[in-house]
């Protein structure tokens, strides 16, 4: 094995924006600058807020130029869609929803090629890491809603009156694809996996204004060109499989984009795989604490942390060093 092929940790870019706090701290020890920190870009290759590397052969280096370097043999064959875009296919987030956030949607590729300036659209997923008793969040839209009633209930201040509402707890998956009408609430503390994209149409936010006094943007048009007002996800049920001593394997969702597992492994339990240079796999542990073996050094991952695995990997182990629960993600073979 090379010495640039080695799981890759990362140190995250913090974003300070207005509806965050400070449960990064508090629930997960995580050392903060002061003020309030609304989300952690754990694993990103955007352009606005690259993390770099924090150990070995590419420490320092931000993984843009990670992959430019290394290619194929980081995301896999199956990345052929955003290689040829020079892009990282994902990106994964920590958000604390200290106050609601805005009410909004995230186009489809098809239109945010066409109207965001060659960005790309964004189908994402939550899972709730932690959520105060009665959290909802708000996901989609009312049955028969249309996009003349939507638009009337917005211009009335009625917006809530056409909103869909569900509770959430800890370990609930959601499902987001773009075009979904969306918003964490607050009381929520997700990790979000997501396309690689910051494409977002505000519409509402809440009568909320900036530091300077003003309100932030809305984008309305935009956003009722995207809506899909037939949408009804809901909390992901998840899909068993495998099941035996000490590990329970279940899939949580899956779309063109990217696969997304949750692996619970008792202490001591190993879960065995194999990087055949077809996709790239990020592990994130959730709750406990995980090793990643593999040829050389072993990596430590307690709660909450992810690694990337480079497609050409080979084979590793993720061990539990306590009763843990893990993500694993990868993109799908239709990608």
């Amino acid at each position: 094995m090379s010495e640039e092929i080695y799981p890759l940790t990362f140190t995250p870019a913090l974003r300070h924006y207005m509806w965050g706090g400070r449960r990064l701290e508090t629930l997960y020890g995580r050392a903060l600058p002061p003020g309030i920190v609304a989300e952690s870009w754990e694993i990103s290759g955007h352009s606005t807020a690259a993390t770099p590397s924090d150990s070995g052969y590419w420490a320092g280096q931000p993984l843009p130029h990670i992959l430019a370097e290394l290619g194929e043999r980081l995301v896999g064959t199956r990345a052929g869609w955003a290689l040829s875009r020079g892009r990282f296919p994902l990106l994964v987030k920590l958000l604390d929803a200290h106050h609601d956030l805005s009410v909004q949607v995230h186009p489809d590729d098809a239109y945010a090629l066409e109207h965001e300036g060659g960005e790309l659209g964004k189908t994402e997923m939550w899972y709730v890491l932690h959520a105060d008793p009665g959290t909802e969040l708000i996901l989609g839209v009312q049955p028969g809603t249309t996009r003349e009633a939507f638009r009337k209930a917005l211009e009335s201040g009625q917006l809530a009156d056409v909103l869909r509402r569900i509770p959430i707890a800890a370990g609930d998956a959601i499902a987001v694809p773009a075009g979904t009408v969306h918003a964490l609430l607050a009381g929520a503390v997700v990790t979000e996996i997501q396309q690689n994209s910051d494409a977002t149409y505000r519409v509402y936010d809440w009568g909320r204004v900036d530091a300077y006094g003003k309100p932030r943007p809305l984008h309305v048009e935009k956003a009722l060109n995207v809506i899909d007002y037939e949408a009804a996800p809901d909390v992901v049920k998840p899909r068993l499989l495998a099941a035996q001593a000490g590990l329970t394997h279940s899939e949580l969702v899956r779309n063109r984009y990217f696969v997304v597992e949750r692996v619970a492994l008792a202490p001591g339990a190993v879960f065995g795989g194999y990087c055949d240079g077809g996709t790239l796999e990020i592990w994130g542990c959730m709750a406990g604490q995980v090793s990643i073996r593999w040829a050389g050094k072993p990596v430590t991952l307690p709660a909450v942390r992810y690694v990337l695995l480079p497609a050409v990997l080979g084979e590793f182990q993720v061990a539990a060093e306590a009763s843990s629960v893990c993500l694993r993600i990868y993109l799908p073979e239709d990608a």
